[in-house]
């Protein structure tokens, strides 16, 4: 008889649950988003070479630019503030500075741009003939101002 009242008494427990809403299926939990803000995160680089391919790095920083600038770039305020006037675009980021003058020297020197720009894969190299003519092209406190 006790056997017979504790079975019924499961069986009452499980049918209130069932009635409650509650189902014995297991559900499968949706992943939320872990940011409000598609993930910058770059890789910048110096280095001494005709291409990025076997160029000698000379120095590089980490740049994050959302939700907030941060990294070990000495001005990542302002290198993400370049970034987003260009939208990524890091082409733009080479022009040519008046009044500046440089040797004919070919000592080539080589930038990257490695990682990850709101959401999206990018690499992106340029090779200027010098360090002067590196410094001409680039605008001066922007994100290679390190």
């Amino acid at each position: 008889m006790r056997f017979f009242l504790k079975t019924v008494g499961a069986t009452t427990l499980v049918a209130a649950c069932v009635m409650s809403g509650t189902t014995g299926t297991a559900q499968a939990k949706t992943t939320a988003p872990s940011g409000l803000y598609a993930p910058s995160s770059l890789v910048l680089a110096v280095g001494q070479g005709n291409d990025a391919a076997t160029a000698t790095m000379q120095r590089a920083v980490t740049l994050t630019c959302m939700p907030k600038a941060s990294g070990s770039h000495p001005s990542a305020a302002a290198a993400c503030a370049e970034l987003n006037s260009v939208d990524g675009q890091f082409a733009e980021l080479v022009g040519t500075a008046s009044g500046v003058a440089c040797t004919k020297e070919w000592k080539p020197v080589v930038v990257t741009v490695d990682g990850v720009w709101q959401g999206r894969r990018v690499a992106w190299s340029a090779t200027f003939s010098n360090n002067c003519e590196m410094g001409a092209s680039l605008s001066e406190g922007g994100a290679f101002s390190f």
